[in-house]
């Protein structure tokens, strides 16, 4: 009997655990046919192996998943211009200009900004009393304004930002049209910001990225508008998300929680076991299309169809993590896929790593015995690509 088609996303009873479903296909059905919201199907794979090797193999495109009526998640098509959307040899040479804005030396020199930022938003937050809102209070703002401080935008402007990328990454919270004249909007205010930087250049990324050049070569226009919204897409959004549901993680389990607070030295490891064990994200990024006939999990996937490889079902493969439904932040060996895999590897990884590890070590420092309101009832936001609650009320 055929497996049937799934719809997707797939949806377990608890919004921090991914779908039991996915276990059982990792078992029996590691590529299984599903629906997309768009109303497109495509190969969903679930092994990490498997999942590894679609996010690396040339002949799965990301470029081509922008061509009109090709398969998607988001209402409509990526813009071409964007790194998430390119394929080699153009993904390459904007990657290369753009890798430099990233280092480790620029990222160090952020941490104390970063850490300032969230010692003011914990001094907010501790004013306002109990409950405090982790997600208002803290999550949010904190990657908002480090990512509009990083590329130069107003801090007064954040909320025209966190309104229009809302909009932008709803999957079935919005229209088209919306998400359409909400990309335009922001189009609008990053090229008259493109435009302010080219004459009066600032000691900000966007700057750094108008002057990256290598041979005469340069971002085009596009390409920057492109950059900004990815950075404030991923930078933003996906942060915030991965915040939340590691604040939840840890504090719906008190014995981890008391061994980080108890040794912050245990932050890094910490941090990729809580983005091993996240569902904040959809997997909308992960989707490609095949340019040519390719095997994959036992499959053939055919040219022009699509694949969507679940880090989700990959992070919790028991082939490759040892007790994957167990929580330890002490775990040494880690190679998950949050960041993805291959040339399309998260460039903002190590930025997304430390706004992490500065907001959690801080938090725990100043609110050591920080847990959930025993009173509250977390609503949770659908439709969009990263999920989370609209609050997160918390005691100390």
């Amino acid at each position: 009997m055929a497996e049937p088609i799934l719809r997707f996303p797939l949806r377990g009873p608890d919004p921090l655990e991914p779908a039991p479903e996915l276990a059982r296909l990792r078992t029996e059905c590691p590529a299984a046919r599903i629906e997309l919201p768009s109303g497109h199907q495509a190969w969903l794979v679930t092994r990490y192996a498997d999942a590894r090797a679609a996010l690396a193999d040339p002949r799965l495109s990301k470029a081509a998943t922008t061509v009109e009526g090709a398969p998607r998640i988001l209402p409509v098509a990526a813009n071409s211009k964007s790194i998430f959307s390119m394929d080699p040899p153009e993904h390459t040479r904007v990657r290369r200009l753009v890798t430099p804005a990233f280092g480790a030396r620029r990222i160090a020199a952020m941490r104390k900004g970063v850490e300032e930022l969230t010692d003011s938003l914990l001094d907010e937050l501790e004013a306002t009393g109990q409950p405090g809102d982790l997600v208002a209070g803290l999550a949010l703002p904190l990657p908002i304004r480090v990512i509009c401080e990083l590329l130069g935008v107003p801090y007064e402007d954040t909320e025209k930002f966190r309104d229009w990328t809302d909009v932008m990454l709803s999957i079935t919270a919005h229209a088209p049209a919306d998400v359409l004249a909400a990309r335009r909007n922001l189009n609008a205010y990053l090229s008259e910001l493109i435009v302010a930087r080219r004459e009066q250049p600032a000691d900000d990324l966007l700057t750094v990225l108008i002057r990256a050049a290598e041979d005469d070569d340069r971002l085009s226009h596009e390409e920057l508008l492109a950059f900004g919204h990815t950075l404030l897409v991923a930078g933003y959004h996906a942060t915030a998300g991965e915040l939340i549901h590691a604040l939840l993680h840890l504090m719906s389990r008190p014995d981890q929680l008391a061994v980080l607070r108890d040794d912050p030295a245990l932050i890094e490891p910490a941090v990729e076991e809580l983005l091993r064990f996240s569902t904040a994200g959809s997997g909308a990024s992960a989707l490609r299309v095949a340019t040519e006939d390719v095997e994959i999990a036992g499959v053939t996937v055919r040219a022009g169809e699509a694949v969507l490889a679940s880090a989700q079902s990959a992070n919790r493969d028991e082939e490759i993590f040892a007790c994957p439904e167990q929580l330890d932040v002490t775990r040494q060996h880690n190679p998950h896929l949050a960041f993805g895999h291959g040339v399309h590897h998260c460039i903002g990884a190590q930025l997304g790593r430390m706004e992490l590890a500065v907001a959690i070590t801080r938090l725990l420092a100043r609110f050591p015995d920080v847990h959930l309101d025993p009173h509250a009832e977390l609503r949770w936001i659908g439709g969009m690509a990263f999920s989370r609650p609209a609050a997160l009320p918390v005691r100390w």
